[in-house]
């Protein structure tokens, strides 16, 4: 197995790397979202509108417990609206970091989303409550990757369902293209935007120490999880992960 979790600059411990993370996204959440579309080229919206189709049997379901962990500003939270009936059970948006929880809040002020800050490691909700849990691009910066998994198909219902999208390093001509973007233009553009260097070095150390698709299942299955696969988006630049916790006979 590779790294157990996230791994930020200076940071000594689990504790210490989840500070970081915390700290970081707080810092750059006003530029966060431009900084995305313009370093995707917009296509993260098709990924995250992707994911969202993915699940919407559940989320069409008005009674279904809906939970978007590490919700950031907010984008799969809408992305995942879209799916929602009228009048349906509203979505739980998470996260760690209230700068970027602020900003998401502005975005689904009017829809039928409830905001909750709080940790995707010790989620303050109770076992066997959640039909669908979705996170995207905020699963690899955990400060333990097994932790969360296990934090996850704890409060998922029997049967419930998990979505993880998350970036991968692609192999062939297009990964080695991809890695020179990823790695020195990258970073580059996201200090002139955001103003700040750590970030966007971040980035693609965090993709790089983040498990491979294959280890990942593999540590998923590990967990309980059932029906395990993974979904390439975009040559393999990202990728969504789905399973579902095990029926309780």
């Amino acid at each position: 197995m590779s790294a157990t979790g996230a791994k930020p600059i200076g940071a000594a411990d689990e504790a210490g790397a989840a500070q970081a993370v915390r700290q970081m996204f707080d810092a750059i959440a006003p530029r966060y979202d431009l900084l995305n579309h313009v370093l995707s080229a917009n296509v993260d919206r098709l990924w995250w509108r992707k994911a969202a189709r993915r699940f919407h049997d559940v989320l069409a379901k008005p009674e279904a417990a809906v939970l978007d962990i590490c919700c950031g500003t907010g984008d799969m939270t809408m992305a995942l609206l879209k799916h929602r009936p009228q009048g349906a059970r509203p979505v739980l948006a998470a996260d760690f970091a209230r700068g970027m929880l602020e900003r998401g809040a502005h975005k689904f002020s009017r829809h039928g989303v409830s905001v909750l800050e709080a940790d995707a490691l010790h989620l303050p909700l109770r076992d066997n409550s959640l039909d669908l849990i979705v996170t995207a691009f905020g699963f690899r910066n955990l400060a333990n990757y097994d932790a969360g998994l296990r934090e996850f198909h704890r409060v998922l219902k029997p049967g419930g369902q998990i979505g993880i999208l998350e970036f991968s390093e692609p192999g062939g001509l297009i990964g080695k293209a991809y890695a020179v973007y990823f790695r020195h233009v990258l970073p580059a553009i996201g200090r002139v935007i955001c103003g700040k260097d750590g970030p966007y070095r971040y980035l693609p150390a965090s993709v790089g120490n983040f498990p491979a698709p294959g280890e990942m299942l593999q540590r998923m299955r590990a967990t309980g999880y059932e029906t395990c696969d993974w979904q390439p988006y975009t040559f393999g630049i990202a990728g969504l992960y789905t399973a579902a916790r095990g029926a309780v006979l």
